[in-house]
This record gives structure tokens, sequence and C-alpha cells, in this order.
């Protein structure tokens, strides 16, 4: 059936066109893009070079001279032949061909698809050659009956081409169809020729500049290029066809196809949560200071490194909604973070997810849990930042004061609410953030009473996001006003910290 619906769509072709086509090293699905052929049947992914070959030479009489040579137009990629990554020369029968070796590329990643999408990236140069191709076809032909039928300008492009021959046999293949998936499938084509051609392009058209009323526009000048000797000019060499004006060639004849790089990846998937930190000694990311690891962990490597596996990625970003310092436990509803895995082989299922928190939750050292742990899109991040920019936390800070706590004492800090406090960048960190003063709102505090102590207590506190809570019990040597010390009248100390509660509703 496409060898018959094939030999129908040529025998309605000019063939004089044809031939000038193909006598400049036009490739056979190019002459019938081009030509704007019916049905796109040159898409078709049973069509074999040969077959498209043979039936355009039977039916036009046209026969090629010499040795294959490369498309002049789209430099071999319709002709299904490239340079792979070890520079061997491949060249395949039929689109069929090419969707088989993708799919097996799929299958031996070990990918996971419920459907594909594919994106094919050609070089730049190969649609200025089309352009010039079409400009010249106009030039010549448009004062044939046929040219108004053809309609040049809505010819497919190449990249489309490739895209309809293998796409339904990649569906065959892959028991799945092309969507807009998360998964893609990637032909990115190069061509050495692509950017020296491109420079010399722009060096061999001189400009002049003329005068106009706004100031100076800058103008081809045509003269200087008609003058110009063709041996000096090689992207645009003419051949003289009996009887009729020239058609002139893209570019000088390809020896060389492009380069393909088959690549297969997933976007980013995300798993969002909250994470709590029960040891005094676990940094929120990996900290090395002069090759030695600071801590004995990070929360980000125990939750990383039991996620990335599970889900068969390459690498992984972990994000947190602030961090609290190495020495303060994240207890209570926990800290929002999301996790991003790269180039995904599985999308976890819900019940893989649980399976993760539940490993995660029941490690035998007991340094970090998770909890409401799920699988997110991108959207993760605008939850991230929206709930960054408005979110509270509640602390509890184990103090010490110089003098005996008294009932007043706790009086007068409970009725302290919404208090505006200024921060200076605190001592402790002022080696690596800017010196700065901000605004910060302590919106309620209370103190519980340890019991046999008049000289500890227990400071329960709830802070605008971004507050120092270390800086606002001690007062950084008045870096930081007014300051629980100053409150109080008395030296205070912070001895321990815990995050009780970070209030993020849209996460």
């Amino acid at each position: 059936m496409p060898s018959r619906l094939l030999n129908d769509a040529v025998r309605s072709l000019p063939y004089h066109v044809v031939k000038d086509l193909l006598s400049i090293g036009v490739c056979s699905r190019c002459v019938l893009r081009i030509l704007g052929t019916e049905d796109h049947i040159y898409c078709h992914s049973s069509l074999s070079q040969s077959i498209l070959c043979s039936v355009l030479e039977e039916v036009t009489g046209f026969k090629s001279e010499g040795d294959f040579q490369f498309c002049s137009v789209c430099l071999g990629i319709l002709q299904l032949s490239y340079r792979d990554d070890k520079e061997t020369l491949v060249k395949m029968e039929s689109p069929n061909d090419m969707a088989l070796v993708i799919a097996e590329l799929v299958k031996k990643e070990g990918h996971q698809i419920d459907g594909f999408s594919l994106e094919v990236s050609i070089p730049q140069f190969i649609l200025e050659n089309e352009s010039s191709l079409l400009s010249g076809m106009k030039k010549r032909y448009e004062s044939e009956p046929w040219f108004q039928e053809r309609l040049l300008s809505k010819c497919v492009s190449v990249k489309d081409v490739l895209k309809f021959a293998i796409t339904k046999p990649l569906e065959t293949l892959l028991d799945t169809k092309a969507s807009a998936s998360s998964f893609r499938i990637r032909l990115a084509y190069t061509h050495k020729m692509a950017f020296g051609n491109s420079v010399e392009r722009n060096q061999g058209f001189k400009r002049r500049k003329i005068g106009t009323e706004n100031g100076l526009q800058n103008v081809n000048d045509e003269s200087v290029i008609a003058n110009k000797d063709c041996s000096d000019y090689p992207t645009n060499e003419t051949i003289a066809v009996t009887g009729r004006s020239s058609l002139k060639v893209p570019i000088d004849k390809v020896s060389e196809p492009c380069h393909l790089a088959y690549l297969c990846y997933r976007t980013h998937i995300y798993l969002c949560g909250r994470y709590l930190k029960y040891s005094r000694n676990v940094s929120q990311t990996r900290w090395i200071i002069d090759e030695e690891r600071m801590g004995e962990a990070s929360v980000e490597e125990i939750i990383g490194s039991n996620i990335l596996p599970m889900c068969r990625g390459d690498n992984y970003k972990f994000h947190a909604a602030g961090r609290e310092d190495i020495d303060v436990r994240m207890l209570g509803s926990g800290r929002p973070f999301l996790l991003e895995i790269q180039n995904a082989r599985q999308v976890p299922s819900e019940e893989t997810v649980k399976e993760i928190e539940s490993k995660i939750n029941g490690l035998e050292n007991k340094l970090v849990g998770v909890k409401n742990l799920q699988v997110v899109g991108s959207q993760g991040w605008t939850l991230m930042r929206e709930g960054e920019a408005e979110k509270q936390k509640q602390y509890c800070a184990l103090v010490w004061i110089s003098r005996p706590l008294e009932d007043e004492d706790m009086c007068s800090i409970s009725l302290l609410n919404d208090m505006q406090i200024l921060q200076k960048t605190p001592i402790r960190v002022l080696h690596r953030r800017s010196p700065l003063e901000r605004k910060k709102i302590i919106h309620w505090m209370k103190i519980e009473r340890i019991a046999e102590s008049s000289q500890y207590f227990l400071l329960h506190l709830c802070t605008q996001a971004g507050t120092y809570i270390k800086e606002f019990v001690h007062g950084d040597f008045g870096r930081t006003q007014p300051s629980v010390g100053s409150i109080l009248g008395c030296r205070a100390e912070i001895l321990q910290l815990d995050v009780t509660d970070v209030k993020m509703d849209s996460f």
C-alpha cells in the first residue's frame, strides 16, 4: 500500500523540478516534502531509502551518478544517516530501524514509562539551507502553473518529518502513546559545518550605511555580492540546467552527515514532606570543613540516599524551608522539604512512598524521621516559596538566668505579644553574611518552670521566620534589642534549643 501511494504521489509531481532537485544533491524525502506531496507519504515508517530513490528515478527517468552522497539540505538526517558517539557512520534503511534502536535504548536504561514526548533538535544551518533553496525555487519556478498548487512555504520541516516517521513505530515498540509526558526522548543533531558556514555567511555579505531621517540604517550591498567570485563563496554553489536558468544549491556537496546523540531522560520529579531531626550532632546538609565532616550525618544524605535508589535516579537535590543549626533539634510537626530527583527511571507509587517513609523512620540510629511524604509536581516549588514568605516558627529553649526566676518575670514575658525587635547580623555568622539590621516579630512567649530549679526554665515562643533565637535570648552584646536578658534585667544564656513547629499551611 505505501509503495502504491508513493507511485501515485510521485506521478503528480513536476518531473523537471524533481530532476533539478535530485541533480543538486537533495535527497528523496526532501524532494517530496519540499514539493508538498499529498498525504505526507514520505513520512511512512516502512518506506526505505532504496524504495524512495528507485520510485523517484523510475518515474522521473533521473539516474543518479556515482556513490551515495548526503543530502545538501537535511545533511543526511532524512536519509537516516549519521555519526554516532564513537564517530562510526550509521546508515539505516527505514524509520522502523531508528525506532527500534531508540526502543532498545529506553529498555536498556530501565525507564518505567506510561507515555513519551519525542523531541528533535537540528542545526540552525539546515533551516537556513532550506530557506535559501525555497527562495531560489520561487524565483525560478513561480511563473509555472504547478508552483501555486504546491505552496512551498508550507512544506513540512525536517524535524517534523522525522518525528512523524518514527512516532508510530515507537508507540508500538514501547507499548504506549506519545503525549505531553515527563519522559523525554531527544534526538540531538549537530554538524561541524554549521558554525563555520554561519561565520562565512556573515562575512560574505558586506554592508554599507545610508542616511535616513532617523539615523543610520544597514542594508546589504547587492552589487558587491553580485561581483563576488563564486569560488570564494562556497555556501551558494550554482549548477546550470540545460535550457533553463540555474538553480542555486544552499551549500557545497556534503561529505559528512550530522552527529546524532540519543538522549532518554525524565524531567525532575519531586517528593515533598516534613523531616524531624532528633540529634544535636546532625547538620541539615552535608557539612565539610577542611576535608573534615562536621557532625555524624546530615538530613539531606539520610533522606536522599534512601529515596534515590527507590526512584532509580541519577542524582538528587535537597531543598528545605529554612534551616536549623547543627545543635538544634527539629521536633513537632517537622520542617517542610522538597527532594528533587534527577532522571528517575521509576516514579514511585503511593505504596512505594509509604515504604520509603517507613524505612527512614525505622533506621536504627533514629537520627532523622519523615512524615507526610508524597510525590508532587513542580508546583511543590511554588508552595515552598509561598510558605517561606509567610511562615511562623515555634521553639522551646532551655534558658539560664543569673538570678532566681520570679512570678513577675513569667507574667511580664507572657504579656509581650507581637513585639518588634531589631537584630543586627549575629557575630557568629558575620563572617559569611552581610552586616544588616533586621526587624522581626516575636508573636508570643511563655515561661515553663523546671521543678527544683530557680534559675533554669523552658522558654516557649513563636516568632517570625528568620529570627535569630539564640541572640534574642542572650542579646549578642547588645546587637539584638530587646532581648530576654534585657527584658528580665539580668544575664541570660541559652543552653539548648528545639524547633517545635514550622507553620506553613500551603505545604
